[in-house]
């Protein structure tokens, strides 16, 4: 923590809890549900959607036929916006034979290829990198899908690609580029969904594991999980000093989002694909879902606007 910043720093009610074991080879995509009143996310490697209830523990799933990574709810219609291993699509959780409906497959040259994270920007276009499924070769990129259907390509050359958040007024997009430890701001025109002046943000140290999921609350902080830093980070969103740290006892931790009744929760997934025998002893809770209560709320996911 430092003093010097000029923004709150949160407090913590608590210590984080293991609210559900999953075990998930690759636990990611965080999204809490305000009209449902429950948790999506997802085990990208084990291609599975998930609904958490917390109020009764139920959880439901979903098998598809290829990974699945980011989620964002519909605006205009029940279910889901998601995005799979080859693109954007459609999915009604609630529907009785649900299956996805592609709307847009931006990479057919890039079979090695897959999406992995992304969220809606306050105007309802869906934001979403892809990385190399190996995490080596510099091929992913940054998409942005519109409710019409139209998908551009706003920058590239990332192995693994995490995030996007937003700060609180809209106007720069944060966006990880993993593998170099490092988070990259950008000008962001909310009218127009442009990017402009790429700059370093923050780099995590050595040690300190590497830039994965993250998200911003309502005073405007920015959340970051560690993969293979065993933390969550908060940060001043204009200098990026850490203001707080949430210390898990998984090692791999990919997503955090904030939810329940008054945005006062912050869940947290993680993962234990690449952990071998010994290393899961010591970590017998890798791969689970935790949740801790904050001082002070987050923000609502903006739903795509369609």
């Amino acid at each position: 923590m430092n003093p010097s910043s000029s923004i709150a720093v949160p407090r913590l009610a608590g210590a984080p809890r293991c609210v559900l074991p999953a075990a998930a080879s690759l636990g990611e995509g965080l999204l809490w549900s305000v009209r449902e009143q429950a948790l999506y996310w997802v085990d990208i490697l084990e291609k599975r959607l998930y609904r958490f209830d917390p109020a009764s523990g139920a959880q439901r799933e979903w098998q598809f036929e290829e990974e699945i990574s980011a989620l964002a709810e519909r605006a205009s219609a029940p279910g889901l916006a998601v995005t799979l291993r080859r693109g954007f699509a459609l999915f009604d959780p609630a529907a009785p034979d649900a299956r996805p409906q592609w709307l847009h497959q931006p990479e057919p040259d890039q079979p090695a290829n897959r999406f992995n994270d992304g969220k809606c920007d306050a105007h309802g276009r869906f934001w979403a990198g892809t990385m190399d499924f190996d995490c080596v070769a510099p091929t992913g990129s940054l998409y942005r899908l519109d409710p019409d259907g139209r998908c551009s390509r706003h920058d590239g050359g990332f192995a693994v690609t995490n995030g996007p958040t937003w700060s609180l007024d809209g106007r720069t997009l944060y966006f990880n580029d993993t593998v170099k430890g490092v988070i990259l701001a950008y000008d962001f025109d909310p009218a127009q969904g442009t990017l402009s002046h790429r700059r370093q943000w923050l780099r995590f140290a050595r040690g300190d594991g590497l830039p994965d999921g993250m998200t911003t609350d309502a005073a405007g902080r920015i959340w970051v999980a560690h993969w293979g830093g065993r933390c969550v980070s908060c940060h001043d969103p204009s200098s990026g000093e850490e203001l707080a740290r949430i210390e898990l006892p998984v090692s791999q931790v990919t997503n955090c989002a904030f939810g329940g009744p008054e945005l006062r929760t912050l869940y947290i997934s993680s993962a234990k694909v690449g952990l071998d025998a010994a290393r899961l002893a010591t970590e017998p809770l890798a791969g689970g879902l935790f949740a801790v209560d904050i001082d002070s709320p987050g923000l609502p996911a903006a739903l795509f606007a369609s």
